[in-house]
């Protein structure tokens, strides 16, 4: 397969791939298939540290966003708290209301004198320091502007730095699909066994009972997509890689989850192998860079590895490395 397009996906820590020896070179046809495994695992992980940095830096532009509109609302309102405290120092000064002067003319008291001037200067000292809290929030958004600017100009530069490997990426990729292909069947078997787990045989949809609605939505439209084919870094409709597929399933519960394996192994709730429920997020290695969804039975739904759909099979598989609960 061909990795989806990187205009706009991001790296961290982009390390190269060490090149796998050509299936003719093992002395063994096991050997072989080992090595396109492995090749499979490592172009599977650095996807899923692009899918980590396109998360990276849409999250630092949403906080660009949010610190402009924050200080486009202070802005708002202190021209209005200005507009107010100019109405109210013309009404003071300038004879268009109770002034100072009109309230020792009026006021029939010393007393009464008092506690006009006295609202006068408490009016005025009020919208004095509305503006002071107003006029801080807005330095203080306009500090949040700068940090997020620095940040969202980081991630970009990550983005920027994968985009200039977009040629050798494909060239890596190109080779791993070469490599696959001149295995025999049998060893294409191996070899996705290896990385992906061994495909096993998908229950009646009816027959898998989740413990609420939601996590019945999930394993119902994981399980949908059933036969899509594996693409790295694609988030369906129609194909998939492994966060991808999660993302997907989960976003149709109402669920929105990052589009990476590792930020996704963080959320919720941690699940020990022997308490899984259908529904439960599944995932392997350290660092993360492979997950599916539990339906049941030892079984998982997953986008496994390049050359194969996604299918079902075993949470048991290598790398198993824990499991969340995010519902």
């Amino acid at each position: 397969m061909v990795l989806m397009s990187l205009a706009g996906a991001g790296v961290i820590g982009l390390s190269p791939i060490t090149a796998a020896a050509a299936p003719g070179d093992p002395g063994t046809a096991e050997e072989a298939a080992s090595l396109v495994a492995e090749r499979g695992h490592q172009l599977e992980a650095l996807t899923e540290e692009f899918n980590e940095a396109r998360e990276i830096l849409a999250t630092q532009q949403r906080a660009v966003s949010a610190a402009a509109d924050q200080i486009a609302a202070a802005d708002a309102e202190l021209a209005t708290l200005r507009d107010q405290l100019a109405g109210v120092a013309e009404s003071a000064y300038t004879g268009g209301g109770m002034t100072s002067l009109s309230a020792f003319m009026t006021s029939s008291s010393p007393e009464d004198l008092l506690d006009r001037v006295s609202f006068l200067e408490t009016v005025a000292g009020h919208h004095n320091d509305l503006l002071e809290r107003v006029s801080a929030a807005r330095t203080a958004a306009q500090d949040a502007r700068t940090a997020a600017d620095v940040a969202a100009a980081e991630a970009q530069a990550q983005v920027n730095a994968v985009a200039a490997k977009q040629t050798e990426l494909e060239s890596q990729i190109a080779a791993f699909q070469q490599q696959y292909n001149s295995l025999s069947t049998e060893e294409q078997q191996q070899a996705d066994d290896a990385h992906g787990g061994a495909s096993l045989e998908a229950p009646p949809p009816a027959t898998v009972a989740a413990g609420s609605a939601a996590a019945q939505t999930i394993v119902d439209t994981a399980m949908a997509q059933l036969g899509d084919p594996y693409v790295w870094a694609a988030a369906g409709p129609d194909s998939f890689d492994c966060s991808g597929l999660t993302q997907y399933a989960f976003a149709a519960a109402g669920v929105q989850l990052p589009h990476s394996s590792k930020m996704q192994s963080t959320m919720g709730q941690a699940v020990a192998r022997a308490d899984l429920q259908p529904g439960d997020l599944v995932y392997f290695y350290s660092p993360v860079s492979h997950i599916g969804i539990y339906i049941g039975g030892g079984k998982m739904v997953h986008a496994s590895t390049s050359g194969e759909p996604v299918k079902v099979g075993s949470v048991d598989m290598a790398g198993y490395a824990g499991a969340r609960r995010v519902l």
